[in-house]
């Protein structure tokens, strides 16, 4: 039986990114709003039709020696093309991008997490400092 952490996905395709990019500063000062914006496809666009799309992404942090992680965020992406006249009528698309902002008072590990509804989950991480 498989544990969730096995069903990370970790090697992209030369086509099309899967795995969310971190934009974050590097190191912040002790309670500094710190914003985050994680995007899928940045470098190669991703698909986002009704058949293929990222359904949503999820943003925690780690704090270095605490257990658990925080949820900072969670957006999920609903207009793929689909309308009342059909599959991939409409003119809305959302494009895979999540911006979150949040304090801290210790460094840690960001971690923003998608999903594709093909090609399933997929995991990117950046160091936080802080100063």
């Amino acid at each position: 039986m498989s544990e969730l952490k096995d069903l990370f996905q970790s090697a992209d395709w030369k086509t099309e990114k899967h795995v969310p990019v971190i934009d974050a500063p590097d190191t912040v000062k002790k309670g500094e709003l710190i914003r985050i914006v994680a995007t899928v496809g940045k470098e190669i666009p991703h698909p986002n039709k009704t058949e293929h799309h990222i359904s949503w992404v999820e943003i925690y942090f780690q704090p270095q020696g605490e257990k658990f992680p925080y949820q900072i965020g969670r957006i999920e992406f609903s207009a793929h093309g689909a309308s009342a006249n059909g599959v991939d009528t409409s003119t809305v698309y959302t494009h895979p991008e999540a911006a979150v902002s949040f304090k801290t008072d210790k460094p840690g590990v960001i971690f923003a997490c998608s999903y594709c509804n093909i090609h399933g989950l997929w995991q990117g991480s950046r160091a936080l400092k802080v100063e």
